[in-house]
C-alpha cells in the first residue's frame, strides 16, 4: 500500500524569491553538483570498501589504471552498495529495466529460467497498469478535473504468491512466500559467491532476462551502471569477466536467433552433448568476438551535435566496417543501431540501418563461398550513438555453417540469401533493415540523422492533411484527466512532422539515470510509462531524452491547489509524457480523433516503408 507524501497545498501560483532578495539573505553561489555528491549508499564504510576490494574480480584489478578523479576505491565507495537479502527476496524481475548489476558476496540466489514463477505485475517496482472499463472510459467526458495535473495516490495490491516487508533501510521489499515450492515448480539456476548477474541489461538498456531471488540469506554488492562502465573502461578484468558470463549464459541463445545459424539448434541436447551440431555451436561460441562502438550515454553527445550546426553527423560516427574491405566476418547487432551507407560522389549516402538482432556481411560471405571471384564489402557500417556487436570470423562461418562443398551446404537452402548475379548492383544488403528505393534516400538520411529510427511509436503528422483543428490534443487531454501529454509541434521534413510526443524508443535512454525506476517499460505492451507515485521530480529523464518529449509539471491536489514539498516549500514536480493511452481500450486517442487521417503512430524502428506507405495513402 502506498504511503502519501506529506505535502502542503496553496491556492494559485507559488511565490518565489528574486535574485536580489536571495543575495540580501546571504545565499551563496555554490559549485555545480558533481557525480559523487550523492553516493549510491551513504552508509558504505571504508571497511566495506576494503573488504569488497579484497574479493575477486576487484582483487585482480590494477588500481593505478584508474583516473585520479575516479579511483577504483572511489567507484566502490560511491557507485555501489551492499544488500543483505533474506530467503525469497526478489532482487530483479524479468521484463523490468534496471540501472545496476549485482555481485554475489555470500549465500546463494536463484535465476528463474522459465515462467513457473510468473510474478504478478502488481509485485513489480513499477506501477501496475489497469485498462479502463467501458463505463470508466465514457465517464471521462464528465469526470475529468478542470485543474491541470491533478494527482491521487492509488493503492497497488500485492499478489497472492508474494508478500512485502521492510528492509534494513525501511524500503518495501517484495518476497516470495514459498521458496521451496517455487524452486520445485520452476527451472532455476543457482548462483553463488563471486558470480555476477544483471550486467547485460544494465549496460545494454534492455529488459531483465530473468527473475532472480535470494535462495537463502545472502549478501550482494549492487553496482550502478555508471560505476560498472568506468571500471570496464579502465580495467579489462571485469570486461573479460562479463564477456565470459555472456558466453556461458546468453551468447548461444543470441546466435541461434540468427537465421543462418538456426539449423544448429539442438533443443534436446544435454550438457556435454558431442553431436555435430553442438560441437559446431561450441566452436562458434568460442570464436565469437565482442565489440562496442560509440558512447553509452550517446544522448549527451547527440544534443551537443544538434547545437553545432556545422557538424556532419556521419563523419563523427565510429566506423565498424569499411566499404571495399574484405568481409572478415558476420556482424550481429546486440544493441543500438548501425548506419548502412555507400560512397556517393564525395560523400556518403545512407542506404539503410540495422537494429538489434539484425546481421550484416552474410551476402558477401556467401557470395565468396559460392564463387571464385571474390567481392569486398559493399557498404560501410557506422554506429549511430552507441552499439554493441558480435563478430563471427568468416573462416568459422565457412567451416561450421556453410561447409566445404559449394554444392551441398550445411545450411538449409532457405536460410541462405539468393544467388546474386550482379553484386555491385545489389543495394542495400538483403540482411539490412529498412531496404529503400532511391527516392527514399533523403527520408532515410533524415530519420537516421535525427535518431528517429529509435522510435517504435513515433507520432507523425502529414502537414498537407492537417487543418490544425487540435482534435488530437483535445482527445489526448480527455484521455488523461484534462492533461494533454504531447505538443503539436516538432521536427519538420517536407510535409512530414515528427511531433514532440514520446516515441517509446527501442533504446530508451531516458531510463538511464532515474533514481527510483519510476520511468520504466510496461511488461505487457512494452510502452515506456512513468509511475507517478515513485517519480521524485528530479528531471533526469527529461534532460536525458534526446527528443525533448518529456515535460516537468507542477502537481495539484483535487481542489486545484499546488502541492508543495514540506521540507522545501517548493512545488512538487512530476515528469509527464505520452503513454500511448495505455489505460484506454481503443489505443492512442490522438490517432483515433484525427478527422483527416493526418496523424499516425508509426514504428520507425522497422525502416521507412510503413511511413512511406502511410504518406502515400
Amino acid at each position: 500500500m502506498s504511503t502519501p507524501d506529506k505535502t502542503i497545498s496553496v491556492r494559485g501560483h507559488t511565490p518565489t524569491l528574486s535574485s536580489g532578495t536571495l543575495s540580501s539573505l546571504g545565499v551563496a553561489v555554490v559549485e555545480r553538483p558533481q557525480r559523487w555528491d550523492e553516493p549510491f549508499d551513504p552508509d558504505m564504510s571504508a571497511a566495506d570498501v576494503d573488504r569488497v576490494l579484497s574479493l575477486p574480480p576487484f582483487s585482480r584489478m590494477d588500481p593505478s589504471a584508474f583516473a585520479a578523479q575516479t579511483p577504483l576505491a572511489g567507484i566502490i565507495r560511491n557507485d555501489s552498495r551492499l544488500i543483505r537479502s533474506r530467503p525469497g527476496d526478489v532482487l530483479v524481475r524479468e521484463g523490468d529495466y534496471g540501472n545496476s548489476a549485482f555481485l554475489v558476496l555470500a549465500g546463494t540466489v536463484r535465476v528463474v529460467l522459465d515462467s513457473g514463477v510468473a510474478l504478478p505485475i502488481t509485485a513489480r517496482s513499477s506501477a501496475a497498469t489497469r485498462r479502463k472499463g467501458i463505463f470508466a472510459a465514457v465517464a471521462q467526458l464528465w469526470s475529468n478535473h478542470r485543474e491541470p495535473e491533478v494527482r491521487s495516490t492509488p493503492e497497488y495490491p500485492i499478489g497472492r504468491n508474494v508478500g512485502s516487508r521492510n528492509d534494513a533501510r525501511g524500503n518495501t521489499q517484495i518476497f516470495l512466500q514459498d521458496v521451496p515450492a517455487v524452486i520445485g515448480k520452476s527451472k532455476t539456476v543457482r548462483l553463488g559467491p563471486g558470480e555476477l548477474f544483471g550486467e547485460t541489461a544494465a549496460l545494454g538498456r534492455i529488459p531483465r532476462a530473468a527473475t532472480v531471488f535470494a535462495e537463502q540469506n545472502a549478501e550482494l554488492l549492487e553496482i550502478r551502471w555508471q560505476g560498472l562502465r568506468d571500471i570496464m573502461r579502465r580495467d579489462g578484468v571485469l570486461r573479460a569477466h562479463i564477456d565470459q558470463l555472456y558466453r556461458q549464459r546468453n551468447l548461444q541463445r543470441h546466435l541461434l536467433e540468427t537465421p543462418i545459424l538456426k539449423h544448429l539448434a539442438h533443443p534436446d541436447a544435454a550438457a556435454g552433448c558431442s553431436c555435430a551440431k553442438c560441437q559446431a555451436m561450441d566452436e562458434i561460441v568460442r570464436a565469437t568476438q565482442f565489440e562496442t562502438f560509440g558512447d553509452f550515454d550517446w544522448y549527451a553527445s547527440y544534443q551537443k551535435l544538434v547545437r553545432d550546426s556545422t557538424a556532419d553527423p556521419i563523419e563523427r560516427e565510429p566506423i565498424i566496417v569499411q566499404e571495399g574491405h574484405y568481409p572478415n566476418g558476420l556482424i550481429l547487432v546486440r544493441s543500438g543501431f548501425l548506419r548502412v551507407s555507400k560512397r556517393f560522389g564525395n560523400g556518403n549516402r545512407t542506404v539503410s540501418y540495422l537494429g538489434r538482432g539484425q546481421a550484416y556481411g552474410q551476402d558477401e560471405i556467401v557470395h565468396n563461398w559460392r564463387n571464385d571471384a571474390q567481392v569486398p564489402l559493399q557498404h560501410t557500417l557506422r554506429a549511430v550513438g552507441y552499439a554493441a556487436v558480435l563478430l563471427i570470423p568468416t573462416a568459422i562461418i565457412e567451416r561450421y555453417v556453410l561447409g566445404p562443398d559449394r554444392g551441398s551446404p550445411l545450411v538449409p537452402p532457405d536460410a541462405l540469401p539468393p544467388p546474386l548475379t550482379d553484386f555491385e548492383a545489389h543495394d542495400p544488403p538483403s540482411s539490412a533493415v529498412g531496404s529503400t528505393a532511391p527516392r527514399d534516400d533523403d527520408l532515410v538520411e533524415f530519420l537516421v540523422e535525427k535518431r528517429f529510427i529509435n522510435g517504435t511509436a513515433a507520432m507523425v503528422i502529414n502537414l498537407e492533411r492537417c487543418i490544425h483543428c487540435d482534435e488530437c490534443v483535445r482527445a489526448c487531454a480527455a484521455a488523461h484527466d484534462n492533461n494533454p501529454r504531447f505538443i503539436r509541434h516538432g521536427t519538420v521534413f517536407g510535409s512530414l512532422m515528427i511531433a514532440n510526443a514520446c516515441m517509446h524508443c527501442a533504446d530508451p535512454v531516458c531510463m538511464i539515470g532515474c533514481p527510483t525506476g519510476a520511468i520504466h517499460r510496461d511488461r505487457l505492451g512494452g510502452e515506456i510509462v512513468i509511475n507517478d507515485d515513485t517519480c521524485i521530480g528530479c528531471g533526469t529523464c527529461a534532460a536525458s531524452c534526446p527528443y525533448h518529449n518529456i515535460r516537468m509539471v507542477d502537481a495539484r491536489d483535487r481542489r486545484g491547489n499546488f502541492v508543495l514539498d514540506q521540507a522545501t516549500n517548493l512545488p512538487v514536480r512530476k515528469a509527464t509524457k505520452c503513454d500511448l493511452c495505455i489505460e484506454q481500450r481503443g489505443g492512442p486517442a490522438c490517432e483515433r480523433a484525427c478527422p483527416h487521417d493526418a496523424l499516425a503512430r508509426i514504428d520507425l524502428n522497422q525502416g521507412p516503408e510503413p511511413l512511406t506507405r502511410w504518406l502515400a495513402r
